[in-house]
């Protein structure tokens, strides 16, 4: 199905600005459609007066459609669409009348000019199956009205209204609540899920008859906000905005009706999402508190880490101390993870961060026979998010990888240290690598108390792989296959 554009590029001779005035009518034209229980057809003039070209469509979601199949794209050459042509000449409306399908299904159609300043652009076919003997209740008849109102806006060329329009018009229908106030902001009509929502609100009694604004300033909190709901439902400008108090929220939009341009009244649509709100708070309040328990955790583990440290300067016996601090480096590995959940508002974390943190603080506390500052840290490759749950046995594998390169890779003279990370989609390939001594003869894993740690976090929780395999050049790669 072709779009409004390429029509209107290939088919038409309607300016960049036209086209912009079409847009902004077939963005909102769902309200009249459901207004008018109608389809609704945007017919564009050919640009060689050929005939009429379908430039877009919608269906009603208040009633059935007389559409079954897309006419998007479908032309219509001249002297077969008469009553379109009509409208098109004289920018008046050709009245409802009835068109008998091939099937034998009878149409009712209205046909609507769409002006721009003084010219038509282009025609709007309103189609409704033909009704029965049923009589109009008094909500479709304030449907019909409101309908006709907009309809005859389109045909002044004073719909669509201008302004930006945000995600919150599109999302508001007609059948979510609809209120018809007149002039002086009195309200002639609220449908029954507009009642609802009021009465939601706190309202006692009906909204006809009594001034809008006036009644929900008296429901709302009196809360400092650059308009007041009596501003906001003045109906002067069309306006989208959200009103609550204690007991409910309601989304409102208020468009404006205008008669020979001036203000005839307004009509709001409006929807309650109380318990969508309430939903969000919940969510956010529990978002919060996980924070807070990643915090608390964060603190406690600093708090242990500081009492090794200081338990560790009491020591007499070296291999005790060095063992404390190793201690004291592998909680802090995991009180790091835990600051930088407490920090996000989700369960990932970006673990670059980490591991950049990590090269630093455990090279700047070694006590290696290069020291910190013979040693030169570098990563290539990006780790990107991780989920909780695998960063902390990341971090706590790379600070053994780290500590350990700092320890035994590496002499007097310094060398560097390289962290390579390669990330396909959910599956890592990680390279810990040092240009140091290489792999002592007889070398065993599972002889070290931190390389035993790894071993365990890679296969065990991390369900990955990993392999120690001399570097070509001199020196030791740690690999590591992971899937996150």
């Amino acid at each position: 199905m072709p779009s409004l554009d390429d029509i209107a590029q290939f088919q038409t001779s309607l300016n960049a600005d036209d086209v912009a005035w079409l847009h902004a009518l077939v963005t909102d034209w769902q309200i009249i459609a459901d207004l008018s229980f109608s389809d609704l057809v945007l017919w564009v003039p050919d640009g060689e007066s050929k005939g009429m070209w379908a430039g877009a469509q919608i269906r009603p979601t208040t009633g059935p459609t007389t559409l079954l199949e897309d006419v998007a794209g479908t032309f219509v050459p001249t002297g077969r669409g008469d009553q379109l042509e009509i409208a098109l000449t004289s920018g008046k409306r050709v009245a409802e009348h009835v068109e008998e399908e091939h099937d034998g299904t009878r149409i009712r159609v209205e046909v609507i000019p769409v002006c721009r300043g003084a010219r038509t652009i282009a025609v709007i076919s309103r189609r409704s199956a033909e009704s029965g003997l049923r009589t109009a209740s008094t909500l479709e008849n304030a449907y019909f009205e409101a309908s006709r109102e907009l309809a005859e806006m389109i045909r002044r060329g004073e719909f669509p209204l201008p302004g930006t329009r945000t995600d919150l018009a599109d999302s508001l229908r007609v059948g979510d609540g609809f209120v018809r106030t007149d002039a002086s902001g009195v309200v002639r009509y609220a449908s029954p899920n507009a009642m609802s929502a009021y009465r939601r609100l706190g309202l006692v009694g009906d909204l006809v008859g009594t001034h809008l604004g006036d009644v929900t300033t008296g429901l709302v909190d009196r809360r400092p906000t650059d308009r007041g709901a009596r501003g906001l439902l003045r109906g002067d400008e069309s306006i989208e905005a959200e009103i609550e108090n204690g007991q409910a929220s309601l989304l409102l939009r208020v468009i404006p009706l205008l008669a020979a341009g001036r203000r005839s009244g307004s009509l709001i649509l409006l929807r309650d999402v109380t318990e969508l709100r309430l939903r969000e708070r919940e969510l956010v309040s529990k978002e919060a508190t996980i924070r807070e328990i990643h915090h608390r955790v964060k603190n406690n583990l600093q708090t242990v880490a500081a009492l090794l440290r200081l338990q560790g300067r009491r020591m007499e016996n070296p291999e005790a101390r060095a063992a404390l601090e190793e201690a004291v480096r592998r909680v802090g590995s995991i009180a790091l993870v835990h600051e930088t959940l407490s920090q996000s508002f989700s369960d990932f974390v970006e673990f670059d961060e980490i591991a950049d943190r990590l090269l630093r603080t455990v090279l700047d506390v070694s006590d290696g026979p290069a020291g910190a500052n013979r040693v030169t840290a570098e990563r290539f490759g990006t780790f990107g998010l991780l989920p909780g749950s695998c960063a902390t046995p990341l971090a706590m594998v790379l600070t053994e990888l780290i500590q350990n390169a700092a320890e035994h890779a590496f002499d007097e003279r310094g060398g560097t240290l390289t962290l390579a990370v390669n990330r396909i989609r959910d599956k890592i390939r990680l390279r810990v690598s040092d240009d140091g001594a290489g792999l002592p003869p007889g070398f065993d894993p599972a002889a070290s108390l931190g390389l035993s740690i790894v071993t365990t976090l890679v296969e065990g929780e991390l369900d990955g792989t990993l392999a120690f395999e001399t570097r070509v050049g001199g020196g030791t790669t740690v690999a590591i296959s992971l899937i996150v």
